[in-house]
């Protein structure tokens, strides 16, 4: 079993921990390096790696510290390039969107986790999704964030790490309240995940082994993280958990 664990989820910043009990994998570096390194402490002796979708701050603020410190960087050649300001090269390596990439042990001698990346939709330069398995427990872990898009299906999940970011319905009433600026709309349908595109994206996957789907990304304007839950909820079948900035 893949414990899952989260310090900051949303626009101001994000960062997961993936633990299957052997080794650590963290997701995004969203928040300030020390936040990290200090919400993890209990984790980092076994942390192999951190996961960089894009290089917008919110998922890539602490990188360079994380860099710093010895933590390896895996995201692709445009996210490296647009951060500018790592500055431990040997921290850093470089994955392709449908090139697998494995994760060795902190001594170098066993591989410990398995990674597919793809492609994401989101104005980045180079951004990507995870398609991770765990040598552990066998089990496999999609992570999709800031994309308005899925290019594939996926077979044999046991856990789904989603961004439900907003809902249509939400995004018209805040803009006529004057919490949202009409002119985000088009960006919002064109680079995060909505509702409905989780709807669509769960119906187009096998489910059959899915142990639980993880809601993330959600927009504090634009969102409703207990009505998202329960919709996917009752969709699915499937235990849902809402992760949420600590």
């Amino acid at each position: 079993m893949i414990d899952v664990r989260c310090l900051a989820s949303g626009s101001t910043g994000n960062s997961y921990a993936l633990d299957d009990g052997r080794s650590v994998l963290l997701l995004e570096a969203g928040i300030s390096g020390k936040r990290i390194l200090g919400g993890y402490r209990d984790l980092l002796p076994r942390v192999i790696g951190c996961l960089v979708s894009h290089e917008h701050q919110d998922h890539a603020k602490g990188a360079a510290e994380l860099a710093r410190r010895g933590i390896p960087l895996y995201a692709s050649a445009g996210t490296f390039g647009a951060i500018r300001d790592i500055q431990n090269p040997y921290a850093l390596h470089t994955i392709r969107a449908r090139e697998a990439v494995q994760i060795y042990s902190q001594d170098g001698r066993e591989v410990l986790w398995t990674v597919l990346p793809w492609e994401a939709k989101h104005d980045a330069a180079e951004p990507l999704g995870f398609l991770l398995q765990s040598r552990t427990t066998g089990e496999k872990i999609l992570f999709a964030t800031d994309t308005y898009y899925i290019p594939y299906t996926f077979q044999g999940l046991d856990y789904i790490l989603l961004e439900c970011n907003y809902s249509r319905e939400l995004l018209q009433e805040a803009i006529e309240d004057g919490r949202t600026a009409p002119e985000q709309t088009r960006r919002l349908y064109q680079s995060h995940f909505g509702l409905r595109n989780v709807l669509d994206m769960l119906r187009a996957n096998d489910l059959s082994r899915v142990q639980r789907i993880y809601l993330i990304h959600i927009s504090r304007e634009n969102g409703d993280p207990e009505t998202f839950a329960k919709q996917v909820r009752a969709f699915t079948g499937k235990p849902v958990t809402v992760l949420t900035t600590r």
